[in-house]
């Protein structure tokens, strides 16, 4: 008897911590789902779950250090009330996604009469006695007392609860892969949670005010960590919907999510619990003691996450980690413009401090002449070097050599590619008081090999920046692969006719590509999607019917939007993004002949023809959001493609079969 006090004091606080737990485990969850899955429809229904729980673990935390449990009790309601409507939502929502069918009018009133219900029970639980009526039991275990509705409220709860495991087993049987079998399965198992979670037992069983606390205390602990364990997976299976990234992005981003949040807030709510309970520690007082042991914990998880960091990786990714590492360390070796600049700059530095100098410069070849990538001293010394024509022809010299060249008081030395011997800019310096030939063995072997360096940073450079330019033309199939590969199993399809439901889709701008591409006709602008535009029908009855020459108006009125005022020019910038457009889609030219006339090469056309066709999409989403007359939109009115071409169109007309258009 003497330690009953003890277990039961040590139960309370186990019960307590792993309540709080659950709360700080749901709250995370619900601000994770909202910040990464808000717009499915099955991570806002999942969010709607996790909400009723929130409530319900809330008042569970709460309750101990009140006086006024009533008020508690019934204000938990809300939750518990929230419950089976989300849990209707949220199954039928899964169903849609997986299934790919509409969503049906009717579902939508049923999910909303639902709500209705739920919200018109926690109203009697609130105001009236007809559902709950006031607490009975001990302080350890208080509970409302059923009311005459308290059956049928718990009859619309299991209804409710099994309708929705019945809607995910329906899901489970249509689909066909292995990986959504699976988390299908996760779904199934963990399913129950917030049910089991948020109903109030204890009212159903008369004696519960009787019953031995211990007991009760424990059932309730064990019920917590299952509801915690199952809420995580659960997590884990929504994760994925709505989302577009790999499923190993996925999974990463939602385990050290876990980690440092709702991992790190157990421990400190742990020791808020526990460490005041002790009257002092190592001589301190329990406040001082909390203050330092949550400080620490903070920290310490942190630094513990960096260290294991690749452990957990190699959980996570198993197969992939060797990729994945190769990954995170190219970008890590990455060097950007900056990374560049500072680093020839430090390499400057050394070098003048090496020579004895308080002036120079590293400069680089660039579009419209040379530029300066690091300067010691002032930057007139430098520009006055660089317009030396003697500099000049050692930045652009064919046959570079190695060696320091003597201009006019400067010490020049041209940066040299060590794999075609091409010159790559140059390194100039006030020349020293003492000849660079009379210069020690040691100290030139330092300059020769601060020199190498640079020489290596700007080649690297150049080598990572002709990549990057070999991989933008693919980025847009990238990112588009990447919605695909989303849409299929996880995000639901927008219903016909919902607003903005085309423009908004990630693979609108790549549908504007292709249907550009094929203007002139292909199954890219006869199969296209923007076919559904609201614009597009409106022209419908202007072209016999046809989709796909209104389709190919809409894309011309687009077009137009990007000409300029005034008289047409080919090479001014503010007449490109239009030369471009016209030049390649309207009037079919090849690659080679429009970065000719337009005095550009073919890697710079690419980069402008992809912010051209960008401007396309956006005047058309402006065009579809106002759903103005189609006639208001041309810039030049009485625009009529089929009946009334350009001139340069008149005069090309639809390109001949086999025309690239690529």
């Amino acid at each position: 008897m003497a330690q009953a006090p003890l277990w039961l004091s040590l139960l309370e606080s186990a019960n307590l911590f792993l309540s709080s737990a659950i709360l700080v485990l749901s709250f995370s969850l619900f601000v994770y789902i909202l910040t990464y899955n808000l717009h499915s429809r099955v991570g806002r229904a999942f969010a709607a779950l996790l909400l009723g729980v929130i409530i319900v673990y809330a008042v569970d935390v709460v309750l101990p250090r009140v006086d006024w449990q009533e008020t508690w009790l019934r204000f938990q309601w809300l939750g518990i009330a929230l419950v089976p409507a989300a849990y209707l939502h949220f199954s039928r929502a899964v169903l849609i996604a997986t299934w790919m069918q509409p969503y049906q009018r009717r579902w939508v009133w049923i999910i909303r009469a639902a709500y209705g219900l739920s919200a018109f029970f926690a109203a009697l639980a609130l105001f009236t006695d007809v559902l709950v009526q006031p607490p009975a039991g001990t302080r350890l275990v208080t509970y409302l007392q059923p009311g005459f509705l308290f059956l049928p409220f718990t009859l619309y709860f299991a209804s409710a609860t099994l309708w929705g495991g019945w809607n995910l087993l329906r899901a489970r049987s249509h689909v066909r892969t292995a990986a959504s079998k699976r988390r299908l399965n996760y779904l199934l198992w963990s399913f129950a949670a917030p049910a089991v979670g948020v109903f109030p037992y204890l009212i159903l069983a008369p004696s519960a005010g009787t019953a031995d606390a211990v007991a009760v205390l424990v059932l309730s602990s064990v019920a917590n960590l299952l509801v915690g364990i199952m809420l995580v997976v659960m997590t884990y299976s929504v994760a994925y919907y709505g989302v577009l990234a790999p499923d190993r992005v996925v999974k990463r981003q939602l385990v050290y999510f876990l980690l440092r949040g709702p991992v790190v807030a157990a421990l400190v709510v742990g020791l808020i619990i526990s460490v005041p309970k002790v009257e002092a520690i190592v001589g301190l007082p329990p406040d001082t003691a909390l203050t330092i042991f949550i400080v620490a914990t903070i920290v310490l998880a942190q630094i513990a996450f960096s260290i294991f960091q690749p452990w957990i990786d190699r959980l996570l990714y198993r197969n992939e980690s060797g990729e994945v590492q190769w990954l995170r360390t190219l970008e890590t070796r990455l060097m950007t413009s900056g990374d560049l600049r500072q680093f020839l700059e430090n390499v400057l530095v050394s070098t003048c401090d090496v020579l004895q100098v308080n002036a120079g410069f590293v400069a680089l070849p660039g579009e419209t002449g040379a530029r300066l990538e690091a300067v010691v001293g002032s930057e007139s010394f430098a520009w006055h070097a660089l317009s030396l024509p003697e500099v000049q022809r050692l930045l652009t010299a064919d046959t570079p050599d190695s060696s320091f060249h003597d201009v006019n008081g400067y010490a020049i030395r041209t940066l040299v590619n060590r794999h075609d011997d091409s010159a790559m800019g140059i390194i100039g310096f006030r020349r020293p008081e003492r000849s660079l030939e009379a210069l020690d063995e040691e100290t030139s072997a330092v300059i020769s090999h601060l020199l190498r360096r640079a020489e290596i940073a700007v080649e690297d450079r150049r080598l990572q920046l002709d990549v990057f330019e070999a991989l933008r033309p693919i980025l847009p199939d990238i990112a588009v692969m990447q919605a695909l590969r989303g849409t299929v199993p996880y995000i639901v399809l927008p219903s016909e006719g919902e607003a903005g439901a085309l423009t908004e889709a990630p693979e609108f701008t790549e549908w504007v590509r292709d249907a550009l591409t094929h203007f002139w006709g292909g199954p890219k602008l006869s199969d296209s999607p923007l076919l559904d535009l609201h614009i597009v029908r409106q022209r419908l009855a202007e072209y016999d019917d046809s989709p796909t020459r209104a389709l190919r108006a809409v894309l011309q009125i687009a077009v137009e939007r990007q000409r300029p005022p005034g008289e047409r020019q080919m090479t001014t910038s503010e007449w490109l993004l239009y030369n471009i457009l016209d030049l390649k889609f309207i009037q079919g030219k090849r690659v080679r002949e429009v970065s000719d006339r337009l005095a550009m090469s073919e890697s710079d056309l690419y980069r402008k023809q992809r912010v051209a066709i960008t401007e396309v999409a956006r005047a058309l989403a402006e065009l579809e959001a106002s759903a103005l007359p189609v006639d208001q939109a041309v810039s030049q009115p009485g625009l009529r493609v089929d009946a009334a071409p350009t001139p340069d169109m008149a005069a090309v007309g639809p390109p001949a079969a086999g025309t690239s258009r690529n």
